[in-house]
């Protein structure tokens, strides 16, 4: 199977992307230590082992306690652009940085082609 160019090159920027914002944050100090997910040595199991670990303190020292659970799967399909990029611009990614990922996140469409068929343009602008 041929991977279109488009692909790949969206692999690899993202990529590069990733590790511009992620060295910016932990440069800058900008996520909290509580914050799972995209910071080296902080996995989903870290997350949960910490979670679980904190209830059953809190059950050895007889604190009442309780818990709301989100399922957040696909979360950040719907993650705004608008607001995501102006929390950017607050964090400090302004500029041609900014530029690019605006150009990148805006007036972005998908389409499934299948043999000879072709769907129309569906927006993925949120």
């Amino acid at each position: 199977m041929k991977i279109p160019f488009t692909v790949s090159f969206s692999k690899i920027f993202e990529k590069v992307i990733y590790k511009r914002l992620y060295d910016h944050v932990t440069h800058y100090k900008i996520l909290a230590n509580e914050q799972y997910g995209f910071k080296n040595n902080h996995s989903t199991d870290k997350a949960i082992y910490h979670l679980t670990n904190n209830i059953l303190k809190a059950l050895d020292d007889n604190q009442l306690l309780g818990g709301i659970f989100c399922d957040l799967t696909k979360a950040f399909d719907w993650v705004n652009h608008d607001i995501l990029l102006a929390k950017l611009d607050f964090y400090g990614i302004t500029g041609r940085a900014h530029k690019l990922l605006t150009s990148y996140l805006k007036n972005r469409y998908q389409r499934v082609i299948t043999r000879k068929n072709r769907s129309s343009k569906t927006t993925v602008d949120q």
